[in-house]
C-alpha cells in the first residue's frame, strides 16, 4: 500500500487510515515505541516528515505523521466551521486512541505547531510534551485575530487576510498548483529566498497576487518527483480544505475565550529556521517563552534555514528532537538555552 500512496515513503513505513468518530485519517507510521504524532502545515502533508520517520523510529519511537483534515487522504469537510482548533484537536485525541495509546508527545510545524500546542493546552492528559517548530507558542490575546491581521502591511495587504475571503486564493493557486507550491516553498526556504528576507512575499500589492514575489527557483531539499507528488495530492483535492483552517482563525480565538494567557506547562522544545520570518513577527512570543513555555528543554534557531526548517536541514533537527525526547524520561532538564 505505501508505494500506491507515495513512492517516497520511508523504507519500513505502512500508511493507514483510522477510523475518528465521523471520518478516517490517514497516516503514516514508523516504529515501535513510545508514541510521537507529527502534524504538519501549510501547505504540506505527511510527507513533510519524511526525513523524521526512520530517525525517530531508529531511536526507538513509534512516530506517526498525519495528513491533517482538509488535506491528502484525511476528509476535508465543506463547512469553515469544522476546521476550527477544537476539531483539530478532537482528530488528534482520536488519532491516539485509535492507535491504542492513552498519550503521544505531539509535534507541529507552521500550522501544525498552533495545533500541537492548542491539543497540548486543551488535552493535557493526553498530550504529554509538545515539540514546535517554525512558529512559537503565544497564548490567545485580547483583539480578535483578523483585526490585527488586517492592521499589518499598510496599504499592501497581510497574507492571513488575503487567504480569508472563500474561492479568492484557490483562483490563484488552482490553475497551476505544482508552479505555485514551488514558488511559496522556494520563496520561503533558506538557500532561495531573495536577497531581502522572506518577509516581503507575505505581502499582497494592491491588484495583485501572492505569487507576485515568489523566486522562481525550484527547493533545493525536494526533488521535482517529490514536487510533483505534492501537487497532484493538491490538484486532486484542492486548496480550499488547507486554507479553511485559515478562515477558522476568529472562531479559535472564540474557542479559546477560557484560555486566555495560558501557559504550556509540559515539557517542550522549540525549534526553528534563523531565516524564518515567523520569528521576526512573532519575537515577542519567543521573549516570553519563560512564562509562556516554563517546561520549555531547549530553543533553537538553525543557521541558514528558512520556514521549513525540518526538511531544509533534518540531519540537525533529527538530533534535536531525539535529544530532547530522550530527556523526558531522564534528568531534570536543563535551563532553557538558545542556540545557532
Amino acid at each position: 500500500m505505501s508505494q500506491e500512496v507515495s513512492p517516497f515513503t520511508p523504507a519500513g513505513a505502512t500508511h493507514r487510515t483510522v477510523d475518528v468518530p465521523g471520518r478516517r485519517i490517514h497516516l503514516v507510521e514508523q516504529g515501535a515505541g513510545p508514541l510521537v504524532l507529527l502534524i504538519h502545515g501549510f501547505p504540506e502533508l505527511w510527507h513533510s516528515w519524511r526525513h523524521q520517520l526512520p530517525a525517530l523510529a531508529a531511536a526507538g519511537y513509534r512516530a506517526v505523521a498525519v495528513d491533517v483534515r482538509g488535506y491528502g487522504r484525511s476528509p476535508a469537510p465543506d463547512d469553515v466551521a469544522a476546521y476550527r482548533i477544537g476539531a483539530h484537536v478532537e482528530d488528534n485525541v482520536a488519532v491516539v486512541r485509535a492507535l491504542g495509546e492513552e498519550t503521544a508527545v505531539i509535534v507541529g510545524h507552521d500550522w501544525g505547531s498552533t495545533i500541537a500546542a492548542d491539543s497540548a493546552l486543551l488535552r493535557p492528559d493526553v498530550f504529554t510534551a509538545v515539540g514546535l517548530f517554525g512558529v512559537p507558542y503565544a497564548p490567545r490575546g485580547g483583539m480578535k485575530p483578523t483585526d490585527a491581521f488586517a492592521m499589518i502591511g499598510g496599504d499592501e495587504e497581510f497574507y492571513v487576510s488575503h487567504f480569508q475571503e472563500p474561492g479568492r486564493a484557490e483562483a490563484e493557486i488552482e490553475p497551476d498548483v505544482r508552479g505555485w507550491l514551488a514558488g511559496f516553498y522556494a520563496t520561503l526556504a533558506g538557500d532561495t529566498m531573495p536577497a531581502s528576507g522572506e518577509g516581503a512575499v507575505f505581502f499582497v500589492p494592491k491588484g495583485g497576487r501572492l505569487s507576485d514575489r515568489f523566486v522562481q527557483e525550484s527547493p533545493s531539499w525536494l526533488t521535482d518527483e517529490e514536487l510533483d507528488f505534492c501537487a497532484a495530492e493538491f490538484e486532486r483535492t484542492g486548496f480550499t480544505g488547507a486554507l479553511n483552517r485559515y478562515r477558522s482563525m476568529d472562531r479559535d480565538w472564540e474557542d479559546l475565550a477560557d484560555f486566555e494567557g495560558a501557559p504550556l506547562t509540559q515539557p517542550s522544545l522549540f525549534v526553528a529556521g534563523e531565516l524564518d520570518a515567523s520569528i521576526a513577527w512573532l519575537a515577542d512570543a519567543v521573549k516570553a517563552f519563560p512564562s509562556t513555555l516554563p517546561g520549555l528543554f531547549s530553543s533553537h534557531l538553525v543557521e541558514g534555514a528558512g520556514h521549513w526548517v525540518q526538511q531544509e536541514r533534518p540531519d540537525e533537527v533529527n538530533r534535536l528532537l531525539t535529544d530532547w525526547l530522550g530527556s523526558l524520561n531522564g534528568p531534570t532538564p536543563p535551563a532553557p538555552t538558545r542556540t545557532r
